[in-house]
């Protein structure tokens, strides 16, 4: 299975970021894409303005793109977040306070993945309680997805990029797919397989799509080293792609790479090689 076998959709948080935001789905559409991708648009704001939501919602409906993956509000990002699940205190509110507002976007446009990024560790603070904090609220967030159809992503981020994340790894992400799952009895939890950062890491990639593809509900990529497109680092992304493919996955594959220099419609002559 090649590159134009896949099914791509363009994140519009690290891609077309040279426009502004309610001009990237039609920026993507005429690139050829039909599907985006989003982290939270209003990092000040876990529930923005009924307005705001609209805009977007009609700018993403007047491009005839799909949205297929968005995140839950996880801080500043990009920034020094990663998440706001597991913090206590303010932060963690906000995220409770967007998990509908983040559900009901999403069911308006037909979004089926919500992706719930674990957040950092804090200092002086158990991480025991972090976990507990952190399920609780995964929870919550699970059973909102269900409600509208959707699955929750819990992602692996890479540890030189995001050193106070403690989900540094295929099976560590695993571990708490499993304990959201068991704690709602839904099964709407998934792995968020992002091979940039998995490569990242160290892992051996071939062995976590054999052990991890039955899990996985959504797969990011990106080249390394750098986060660029593919054929800009060394990661045998379309082999990597093929074997997922192979092993059953066939989801969308979300394009998470910075264009460099380049204007992001630049970026994709990968795809017609």
């Amino acid at each position: 299975m090649g590159f134009r076998e896949q099914r791509f959709n363009v994140n519009l948080s690290i891609l077309f970021t040279e426009l502004p935001l309610l001009e990237r789905p039609a920026a993507a559409a005429a690139a050829g894409f039909g599907a985006v991708e989003l982290w939270w648009p209003w990092v000040d704001s876990p529930t923005p303005a009924r307005s705001e939501l609209d805009a977007l919602r009609k700018a993403i409906e007047d491009a005839g793109v799909r949205l297929t993956g968005l995140n839950l509000y996880a801080g500043q990002l990009p920034g020094p977040d990663r998440g706001a699940l597991s913090v206590p205190g303010e932060e963690s509110e906000r995220f409770r306070a967007n998990i509908e507002v983040a559900a009901g976007l999403a069911e308006s446009l037909g979004c089926t993945a919500l992706n719930a990024l674990y957040g950092n560790r804090v200092e002086g603070v158990d991480p025991a309680e972090q976990d507990a904090l952190a399920l609780e609220n995964l929870t919550l967030a699970a059973r909102a997805a269900h409600r509208i159809g959707a699955v929750l992503l819990i992602e692996a981020l890479n540890r030189p990029e995001s050193p106070h994340y403690p989900l540094v790894s295929a099976p560590a992400a695993v571990d708490v797919v499993d304990k959201v799952d068991e704690a709602t009895g839904l099964g709407n939890a998934r792995f968020l397989m992002d091979l940039y950062h998995l490569s990242m890491n160290g892992e051996d990639l071939p062995a976590v799509i054999e052990r991890y593809a039955a899990r996985t509900g959504h797969v990011q990529i990106a080249d390394n080293p750098g986060r660029g497109a593919p054929g800009t680092g060394s990661l045998p992304l379309e082999d990597l792609l093929d074997r997922l493919g192979k092993a059953g996955y066939d989801g969308w594959v979300g394009l998470e790479y910075k264009p460099g220099d380049r204007p992001s419609a630049e970026t994709f002559d990968w795809l017609r090689t």
